[in-house]
């Protein structure tokens, strides 16, 4: 799977394990912030958009809490994420929402917990059905 992730200074420490899990697992990894961007917006939007345009792909964002990157991608139209600091959200995120960008903060989510909220989040896929006209008006904002 094609899997965008981004991060600003503080979150990069976490991006690197998720990218170094991600890559161990065989998925496709676009890394939007190979160098950290200056700030959690810039990064998040990256990731964001990549992921409007590639339809298939799922993301990461990181910052210090999550929150910066999680206030960023809910301003994207047609953008659903969750702030994530457990895998049980992250599983039902993405089977009841069809999120397709979780954000995690450095400060608060661990390397042993960050691997197991990106394995949740990408072993579950959406639902759909009585799920969708949530998503529909989810996808009608921002």
């Amino acid at each position: 799977m094609r899997i965008v992730i981004g991060s600003d200074a503080e979150g990069m420490p976490l991006k690197e394990t998720v990218k170094a899990y991600l890559t161990e697992l065989g998925h496709e990894v676009v890394d939007k912030s190979e160098e950290p961007a200056a700030d959690c917006v810039d990064s998040t939007l990256a990731v964001a958009h990549d992921l409007l345009e590639n339809p298939d792909s799922l993301g990461f964002a990181f910052d210090l809490y999550g929150d910066g990157s999680y206030m960023a991608a809910c301003k994207v139209k047609g953008m659903v994420a969750c702030e994530c600091s457990d895998e049980r959200s992250a599983f039902m995120t993405r089977q009841h929402n069809n999120a397709r960008l979780i954000t995690m903060g450095s400060a608060v989510v661990g390397d042993a917990i960050a691997r197991g909220i990106v394995r949740e989040f990408l072993s579950e896929p959406y639902a759909g059905g009585r799920h969708q006209i949530r998503v529909d008006m989810l996808n009608k904002m921002a």
